[in-house]
């Protein structure tokens, strides 16, 4: 198992969201003696708050279950507000800059290992675990995260802004495991989640549907607007560019006889603009906000891989120390607002948020 090395019994408080990963992680850490304290994040309020997403209530009542048969105490943490402000009103201010944000990394950030880091010095706690797929070795001369054992379920993508502070206080029990291994385990503990179904979508967002969830929260996004070719030709009407993304086909058409995919969103003008599927691909990308798990990024032209989605394949580039990012070989539908983030081999050198 990978983490901190442990000379003396551990004080842990795990983050539970009442799904199978956060589970095992728990009983992991039972297992070797560690001192737990269960929470649940209430992030949310809204009609999938009574559901099963992983701040629902019925995900906080799952995870007190776990927490009464392994025996240690569970808490519910109100961080609703904070989760507004800090992750939701971006989502949508993102939006509005004609921008695709991923708002599970912010989360991580600003939440998971922040706040919820902050709450374990509260509570006497010396380190945070979560059922993350990723690994933090024992560290040399500094700590460094590297991808989770299972490549399907390698979580290193959404986790690349943790500081150093935040490593050393940070236990990631399943970065060995192999999801199979991890349902393994936890009907091998007859726990009532081992079959609970995954959590795939942005936990705020009701049913998955993005188009109603901008209606409601930011209505004056949805404005109707020109849909342009690449020479500025009008081709169409849109009926507002927060439901459009780079590279989405959906609601664009034919014209000219082929099929059309959104290549640019033009804030000022606002306009989606369409063009071919080779439109998409490119060989650069500037990213801002740039974060390195190290502390600084380099300081010359590094060859790494990187990664521009959450689902996408690595690709090899060269990372330069303003955030361009150059490739081997194009890439396609670089998409600004979501995080581009850097490898070398199996560990994580950082990332930033695309901007071009």
């Amino acid at each position: 198992m990978s983490g901190n090395f442990r000379v003396n019994k551990r004080k842990v408080l795990v983050a539970m969201s009442g799904g199978v990963d956060s589970s095992v992680a728990a009983a992991l850490l039972k297992e070797q003696g560690d001192d737990l304290i269960g929470v649940t994040m209430s992030l949310y309020c809204g009609t999938k708050a009574l559901g099963s997403g992983c701040c629902s209530l019925n995900s906080a009542r799952d995870a007190k279950l776990v927490a009464d048969r392994l025996g240690f105490p569970h808490y519910s943490v109100n961080f609703k507000a904070d989760f507004q402000s800090l992750i939701i009103d971006n989502f949508i201010d993102e939006y509005r800059q004609g921008r695709t944000p991923n708002p599970c990394i912010r989360c991580n950030q600003l939440i998971k290992f922040s706040l919820l880091l902050a709450k374990a010095k509260e509570l006497g706690a010396d380190y945070i675990a979560t059922g993350h797929y990723a690994r933090i070795p024992l560290p040399v001369t500094r700590y460094s995260l590297l991808k989770g054992k299972d490549q399907k379920k390698d979580q290193s993508y959404v986790l690349y802004r943790l500081t150093q502070e935040q490593l050393a206080k940070t236990l990631f029990p399943l970065g060995e495991m192999t999801k199979a291994e991890v349902r393994q385990k936890a009907k091998a503990l007859n726990l009532a989640v081992a079959d609970k179904p995954e959590s795939q979508e942005i936990c705020f967002v009701e049913d998955d549907d993005y188009g109603r969830f901008i209606r409601e929260n930011a209505p004056e996004l949805v404005r109707p607007g020109p849909i342009i070719d690449r020479t500025g030709k009008v081709v169409g009407e849109h009926q507002g560019i927060a439901f459009y993304t780079i590279g989405q086909r959906k609601g664009v058409g034919h014209h000219r006889g082929a099929p059309k995919y959104v290549v640019g969103l033009d804030r000022e003008r606002n306009a989606v603009v369409i063009g071919d599927d080779a439109d998409l691909l490119k060989t650069e990308l500037t990213a801002r906000e740039l974060s390195f798990v190290a502390g600084k990024g380099p300081t010359g032209p590094m060859v790494i891989t990187a990664k521009i989605r959450y689902n996408g394949s690595e690709a090899a580039a060269t990372l330069m120390p303003d955030g361009k990012v150059v490739f081997e070989q194009p890439q396609r539908a670089v998409t600004p607002g979501q995080s581009v983030v850097f490898y070398q081999r199996e560990e994580v050198l950082g990332g930033g948020l695309i901007s071009s």
